[in-house]
């Protein structure tokens, strides 16, 4: 059975806290290799390894990680905020 492809934020994450890859890396117990496949998305993240980068950024896992491609942040948030208004 073909893996699927898991989608992720760790890009736009690092960035805005203006995290480099092998801080990141460091943080997690992983080589700053391993980060940077992840944000290409060249390598899916064990379980565990997905829960401790969720664990440093201080976000669930489904805000972090997605099968499916993830709307950009501004979006996700303007949608929530118009649905708490309603």
């Amino acid at each position: 059975m073909k893996a699927r492809r898991i989608y992720n934020r760790i890009a736009v994450l690092r960035s805005e806290r203006g995290v480099s890859r092998k801080e990141l890396a460091g943080a997690v117990g992983v080589n700053p290799q391993t980060i940077g496949y992840l944000e290409r998305q060249e390598y899916n993240p064990s379980l565990d390894l997905a829960f401790r980068i969720c664990e440093y950024f201080g976000f669930p896992v489904e805000f972090v990680f997605s099968t499916g491609k993830l709307e950009p942040i501004s979006e996700e948030l303007m949608r929530s905020r118009r649905s708490s208004e309603a």
